[in-house]
């Protein structure tokens, strides 16, 4: 795995638990992407709130993973609150579904081509034509479902046959965290793609397949919740247990009670 700087892209970060977060808005993230893109070099985009956070607490791969990103941006209100708080008055929540949206926007006058890679079988060829009725004149040139574990030998050169001759400039990764970071980080490399972006669940919710939460709802930091209610069976232990152990250790580190030093190696 290698990390891709680029002058292009450079911004500044807010330190959420040993996790670069970059203190970036909407605005900024659309910018900073379509200036990655035109540089040609490969890079992914993570897209990382409470749960990616605290996963990468457990595990030092996956932080060495999000602190490596082109964009690692805030997903959901606490991070942009942190970076608040670290003097990043601007920082704001680049939420998926919407950076994805407004990357489709973007890509109508640019003329960026999309691959869809990941989600229950059948969602990306859904989410292509959601897309293409959305956004009228987007170029999505490819979907690929994969299994549920890792690619064997036979699916990886399928797959990189597929993205050669497509020649996609944006690859939306649709599988969960930490298993979208860890595919884009072995992969990036290797597919021929300037940037690969993990969206999580941006499948299910362009495709209406999870409902999304009112606006004020989102401002408020409680889309948690509302996804909780949504699928509580898998959901609940991620939620009650990442949630109170994220304030506390937040609350340690803002009161100068812990260090929490950003690594990349």
């Amino acid at each position: 795995m290698k990390q891709h700087p680029d002058p292009t892209c450079n911004h500044a970060h807010a330190n959420v638990l040993g996790v670069n977060v970059s203190a970036i808005n909407m605005h900024s993230a659309v910018d900073l992407a379509d200036r990655w893109i035109a540089g040609g070099l490969p890079g992914y985009i993570c897209i990382t709130g409470v749960h990616g956070v605290m996963e990468a607490q457990r595990d030092s791969t996956l932080r060495t993973i999000l602190n490596r990103a082109v964009l690692n941006t805030p997903d959901g209100m606490p991070m942009s609150w942190v970076g608040h708080l670290q003097g990043f008055a601007d920082m704001d929540r680049v939420y998926g579904p919407e950076f994805m949206a407004s990357m489709c926007r973007l890509s109508r006058e640019r003329g960026y081509r999309h691959f869809l890679y990941g989600g229950q079988p059948g969602v990306a060829e859904q989410l292509k034509q959601a897309l293409e009725i959305k956004f009228s004149g987007i170029l999505v040139v490819g979907t690929y479902t994969p299994p549920f574990r890792s690619l064997n030998p036979a699916e990886e050169a399928d797959l990189l046959s597929q993205l050669h001759a497509a020649q996609p400039h944006i690859l939306w990764v649709g599988l969960s965290t930490p298993k979208q970071e860890r595919f884009m980080a072995q992969y990036v490399d290797r597919l021929g793609v300037p940037l690969l972006v993990g969206v999580g669940a941006a499948f299910d919710y362009h495709t209406g397949r999870l409902r999304d939460s009112p606006a004020w709802i989102q401002r408020a930091g409680l889309q948690w919740l509302h996804r909780l209610m949504q699928d509580p069976k898998r959901l609940w232990r991620r939620y009650l247990q990442n949630n109170p152990a994220f304030l506390w250790k937040i609350t340690l580190q803002l009161l100068k009670r812990q260090d929490n030093p950003v690594t990349i190696d």
